[in-house]
């Protein structure tokens, strides 16, 4: 049985084929984990959902910022985007089906050593605090009231954690933090204009992961979102978006000894 992590899918269905026949993959023992995004800009968002969802236990996915702005716009309370290819699932007969599939899977995913999550942690996060804090999120992403949790989500106040924060204020940083960090500063101040490689931070910003009193370093921490900045491996530290929708790799890396996959997405 092997465990293997892939970058963002982005609707992307043909690469993934491509990768699983490179892998091998069995569904019968091995395990999928997905870094979210599996869905929009690419062509085939809805077949990525279903088969991620037919994986059943055997494929792990956490929320990324497309996929919640999916869920945000089935519950009525985004706006379209002209990039946006999401029109095929919001039509689709299972809509219903594979909307409440993909708002029930987490924020962030813990397991052993390895810590899995779409973009990144802020650095005065310890990766026990980070996982309750996801929670927080997960706990209103799966009651009752989750579309009106959509009604006050966009935003990009506040931009640094407090402990003190309540409400939809507190939830707003842990999901931008989860969803959509690149550039911090040693503080936690959050910036979400750049989008570049690490080294076009902004004056006092860096890449989150090279804060230097950073909590979270003592787990593995799986990542994407940032395809600009490439694959990354590093002993606690995968980054593996590599622009598969932008005609770049789709990457997936084996767990059990770190060796990397990939395949051209052109």
């Amino acid at each position: 049985m092997a465990t293997y992590a892939i970058g963002d899918l982005q609707g992307c269905m043909q690469p993934l084929h491509t990768l699983l026949s490179i892998i091998r993959f069995d569904a019968a023992h091995d395990r999928l984990w997905f870094t979210g995004d599996l869905v929009n800009r690419g062509p085939d968002s809805l077949a990525v959902l279903r088969f991620v969802k037919d994986l059943g236990n055997r494929a792990v996915t956490v929320q990324g910022n497309h996929d919640l702005h999916l869920l945000a716009l089935a519950a009525g309370y985004a706006k379209k985007r002209e990039d946006d290819t999401l029109d095929e699932i919001l039509a689709a007969p299972d809509r219903k089906e594979l909307i409440d599939w993909l708002r029930m899977r987490p924020l962030l995913y813990r397991e052993d050593e390895y810590l899995l999550v779409h973009a990144g942690l802020l650095p005065q996060w310890s990766a026990s605090q980070a996982a309750e804090f996801a929670a927080e999120v997960e706990a209103e992403l799966h009651g009752v009231a989750a579309d009106m949790f959509f009604a006050e989500l966009y935003g990009s106040r506040p931009n640094c954690w407090d402990e003190s924060l309540r409400g939809m204020d507190r939830l707003r940083v842990i999901v931008n933090a989860m969803t959509r960090l690149r550039f911090c500063t040693p503080e936690g101040v959050m910036d979400f204009k750049a989008k570049g490689e690490a080294a076009g931070a902004p004056p006092g910003y860096m890449p989150w992961f090279e804060v230097a009193t950073r909590r979270s370093t003592d787990v593995r921490i799986i990542f994407g979102h940032w395809s600009a900045l490439g694959m990354v491996i590093k002993p606690n530290l995968f980054a593996l978006d590599t622009g598969c929708v932008w005609g770049g790799r789709l990457t997936a890396i084996r767990l059990e000894d770190q060796q990397v996959f990939q395949c051209a997405c052109g």
